[in-house]
């Protein structure tokens, strides 16, 4: 069955609506960033570039890093950019445009996503990176989905009754990273943990300007949760709707984040810029292994 025009949208030259891209402008090999601007400093390092477009905040550059071709994006602000990214990326691979059927043959992407972070721990500093083993979401959006096999019923209980969680909030759901990839990554990250993420910046994240929060006390729960020695490191915007998303569609996928603020102690790095480009290049010489 044909999938419609109205679900699978593409531009006149044949395009993904958003993305701006037809299946031969990407690699299988993606990294993530959230700032589009970041999009160059990580393709700065590439030996050659192929392709570059761009669509609202939606840049991606295809290129070679020692001789490996990696394409980086930048998806913006939040887990309702990553529903339009990963969607859209899945289908340039698993579906065929022309005849808007699914291919047969399913290809699996390896999705890196470098950005930044707040340390909820007092033990992870700010300057450090950390991988996140799992992510918990907090914000809802991976609910629109069938999420029942990539749960984790006994953590995601756990943090309901010690968080207290209200029951008019979406539940919290605990997803799992794409553990090879993890793998060949990981070998010389000190911190890992669960990456919480939120749906917004200011309340989600429990900051408070001039509204008051629904439970003043939810960082501090959060900071103090621990199921079978996982807590929780650190809080963002993204990881949970990329790890999940991933999970549903057959991808792999990893988080990386480069700790610029710890929210336990109030620190705040002296050169997030510098901690974010030693990320970049961590990043790229693990994938090129």
């Amino acid at each position: 069955m044909n999938i419609k025009h109205s679900e699978l949208i593409l531009n006149p030259n044949g395009s993904i609506y958003h993305l701006n891209l037809l299946p031969e402008d990407i690699s299988t090999d993606i990294i993530f960033v959230g700032d589009q601007d970041r999009v160059d400093k990580v393709t700065a390092h590439f030996d050659s570039i192929d392709f570059t477009t761009q669509k609202r905040e939606f840049k991606t550059t295809t290129g070679t890093y020692k001789g490996k071709r990696l394409s980086v994006i930048s998806t913006g602000i939040g887990p309702d950019n990553i529903d339009i990214v990963l969607n859209e990326l899945d289908a340039l691979v698993n579906i065929n445009l022309e005849t808007r059927q699914i291919k047969e043959k399913h290809t699996a992407l390896n999705i890196v996503r470098i950005g930044t972070s707040g340390s909820l721990q007092t033990d992870i500093p700010v300057d450090s990176f950390l991988l996140s083993s799992h992510a918990l979401d907090i914000n809802g959006m991976l609910h629109s989905y069938q999420v029942e096999e990539i749960a984790h019923p006994e953590m995601e209980q756990a943090f309901i009754k010690h968080t207290n969680w209200s029951s008019k909030k979406c539940e919290p759901l605990v997803i799992a990273n794409g553990e090879k990839l993890a793998e060949k990554i990981a070998s010389e990250i000190t911190f890992k943990g669960i990456t919480a993420t939120a749906g917004g910046f200011y309340g989600p994240q429990g900051r408070v300007l001039r509204l008051p929060l629904q439970d003043a006390n939810l960082n501090s729960k959060i900071d103090s949760f621990n199921f079978n020695s996982n807590r929780i490191t650190n809080l963002e915007m993204e990881t949970s709707a990329i790890y999940g998303l991933s999970k549903l569609l057959g991808h792999n996928a990893v988080s990386m984040n480069a700790i610029i603020a710890n929210r336990a102690n109030g620190t705040f790095s002296e050169n997030p810029g510098k901690v974010v480009a030693n990320l970049i290049k961590y990043t790229l010489d693990k994938l090129v292994e």
